[in-house]
C-alpha cells in the first residue's frame, strides 16, 4: 500500500497545532507543521477565545502543509469540547466566550431550576461540569440573534467550507444530545430556552462535511475536502489509545485528565452520576465513560507564575528530575478542587489547599502537584472500574502526559497497574486514521486501527512499585 497524506488541525486549550500524517506501507507518522499559541483574553464582557488569530493560524497552517506535501488528500479538525460561535447569515456574531467565564454560574442555577440534574443525565449522561454548553446557551443573551451555533471544531470546518453541521462525539458534550438515542434533544432545548433552530445537522466522524472555499483553495493551494473526524480531542485521542485488551482503562492527560473506559452501552446508574461519570461518544458509537480530573494545568499554571515571578524561563524537565529526588512523605491535595479552576496565582491557590503542608521549595511543590494529579487519576481509575463492572489490567496514557515520567510511575503506583505510555500525539493520530479510513486508506474498526498505532508506536511501560 502506498503512502498516503491528510492533514490534522489539534486544537488544545493552551496551543494548536497543524500537522502532516502520513500513513501506509506499515507507517504511520506526523510531521508538525506550525505550532501556534492559544488562551484566554480578557474582553470587556469577560474571558474569550482570540478565535481570529486562532482561524488565521490555522490557514497559514494548512497552506504550509500543503507546500510540504503537495500529496495531502483531506483535512480533519479537533479541538477542546464545550465552547461554540453564533453565527447569523453565516457571519460570527461575537468572539466566542472561553469555558472558565464565570458568567456559567448563573447559568447552572437556572438550568437546574428547569431541569435537576438528576434528570438531566438521565437525558445526557453527562457529569456535571459548570460549563458544559447548555449552561453557557442559557445565559447567552445573543442567541436570541443567532441563526446557527456551532463548536469550535464545527466553525473552522464552516469557514473552511460554508457547510454548517455537528460532529456527533463533539456535540455529546453539550449537554443537549440524547445519551441513548444520540439525536438533539429538542423537548429539553425548548424547556430551556434554546432555540432549535441553532442546533445544526449532527454527522459522524469520518462523513466530508465539505469542500474549501474557492477563495481558501487559492490561499492553500489545493482543492481539498473537510472530514468530520472524533473533532472532540479526546474522541480522536481515544481512537489511537493502543487499547492492550478490552480490560485497559485509558487516560488523556494534557491540559485536563480524561480517565475512563471504552463502553458499547451506558451505565446510567445512580452510583454513576453520583461519581459525576461521563459519556461522552466516541467514534463507531462507542462511549468514553470517563471523569474529568484536573490534569497539567496544575503543573503549568504554577510553573506560569513561577517564570512571572523570576522573568526568566525555568527548564521543565530539570525541574522535574529535582522533584523525582524528592523523598519523604509527599503531601497531597485534592486535584479537582474548584479553588483550583481559575488562572492565576496557582502556587498561591495550592499552598492554600495545602496549609502548614505547603512544601517551601520549588522541586518539592511540584512533586507535590504531580502526586496529587496522580491521586486523582488513581480514584478515577477504580471507580470507572466499579461502575462498569470491569477488572482492569492496565491503563494507558496517551497525550503529552505520557512525557511526565514521574506522573507516569507515580499513577503506576497509586493504581497499582502497569501504565503504558504513549503516543504523546494519540490525537493528532486519531485524527489522522479516521481521515485514511474514510479515504480507503487504513483499516475499517477501530480495533484495527489500534493495533497500527500499536505496531507503530511502542509504549513505555512503567510498573508499579
Amino acid at each position: 500500500m502506498s503512502v498516503r497524506a491528510v492533514a490534522a488541525v489539534d486544537l488544545g486549550a493552551t496551543s494548536g497545532r497543524v500537522m502532516i500524517g502520513r500513513i501506509g506501507d506499515g507507517k504511520l507518522d506526523l510531521e508538525l507543521v506550525s505550532r501556534f499559541p492559544n488562551g484566554p483574553v480578557e474582553r470587556a464582557d469577560g474571558l474569550h477565545w482570540d478565535f481570529g488569530a486562532l482561524y488565521d493560524h490555522v490557514v497559514a497552517g494548512l497552506a504550509e502543509a500543503v507546500r510540504r506535501e503537495p500529496r495531502i488528500e483531506s483535512i480533519g479538525i479537533d479541538s477542546w469540547a464545550v465552547d461554540y460561535g453564533l453565527l447569523k447569515d453565516g457571519e460570527l456574531l461575537a468572539e466566542p466566550f472561553h469555558y472558565r467565564d464565570e458568567r456559567s454560574a448563573r447559568g447552572v442555577d437556572e438550568v437546574h431550576a428547569i431541569a435537576p440534574f438528576a434528570e438531566l443525565y438521565q437525558r445526557n449522561g453527562l457529569q456535571f461540569l459548570p460549563f458544559n454548553t447548555l449552561y453557557q446557551y442559557r445565559v447567552d443573551e445573543r442567541l436570541a440573534k443567532a441563526d446557527t451555533a456551532l463548536l469550535i471544531p464545527d466553525l473552522i470546518a464552516f469557514l473552511l467550507t460554508g457547510v454548517a453541521v455537528a460532529e456527533r462525539t463533539n456535540a455529546s458534550t453539550t449537554g443537549l444530545l440524547g445519551v441513548e438515542s444520540g439525536d438533539w434533544d429538542d423537548e429539553l432545548a425548548g424547556r430551556l430556552g434554546i432555540p432549535s433552530r441553532i442546533l445544526p445537522p449532527l454527522v459522524d466522524p469520518g462523513t466530508t462535511i465539505g469542500r474549501l472555499r474557492p477563495e481558501l483553495v487559492a490561499t492553500i493551494g489545493i482543492d481539498l475536502p473537510v472530514i468530520a473526524v472524533g473533532s472532540h480531542d479526546t474522541a480522536s485521542a481515544v481512537v489511537a489509545a493502543p487499547l492492550s485488551t478490552p480490560h485497559s482503562a485509558y487516560i488523556s492527560c494534557g491540559t485536563w485528565g480524561l480517565v475512563g473506559v471504552e463502553l458499547t452501552e451506558p451505565v446510567l446508574t445512580d452510583a454513576a452520576r453520583t461519581a459525576n461519570f461521563t459519556h461522552e461518544l466516541g467514534v463507531d458509537g462507542r462511549y468514553r465513560f470517563l471523569h474529568n480530573v484536573t490534569g497539567l494545568w496544575l503543573l503549568s499554571e504554577t510553573v506560569r507564575a513561577w517564570e512571572a515571578e523570576d522573568g526568566s524561563r525555568i527548564d521543565l524537565p530539570e525541574l522535574l528530575a529535582a522533584a523525582s529526588a524528592v523523598t519523604g512523605d509527599v503531601p497531597v491535595f485534592d486535584a479537582n478542587d474548584s479553588s483550583l479552576s481559575a488562572p492565576g496565582d496557582m502556587p498561591g491557590r495550592i499552598a492554600a489547599v495545602l496549609g502548614d503542608h505547603a512544601p517551601s521549595s520549588r522541586p518539592a511543590f511540584t512533586r507535590s502537584i504531580v502526586e496529587s494529579i496522580a491521586v486523582a487519576f488513581a480514584d478515577a481509575v477504580q471507580t470507572a472500574a466499579d461502575l462498569s463492572g470491569r477488572e482492569l489490567d492496565s491503563i494507558h496514557l496517551v497525550g503529552g502526559g505520557s512525557l511526565n515520567r514521574l506522573l507516569c510511575q507515580a499513577t503506576a503506583d497509586r493504581t497499582g497497574l502497569p501504565v503504558l505510555a504513549g503516543p504523546v500525539e494519540a490525537t493528532a493520530l486519531g485524527n489522522v486514521l479516521v481521515q485514511a479510513r474514510a479515504l480507503g486508506a487504513a483499516p475499517a474498526s477501530l480495533e484495527e486501527l489500534r493495533a497500527v498505532v500499536a505496531a507503530t508506536h511502542a509504549p513505555t511501560r512503567f510498573d508499579p512499585r
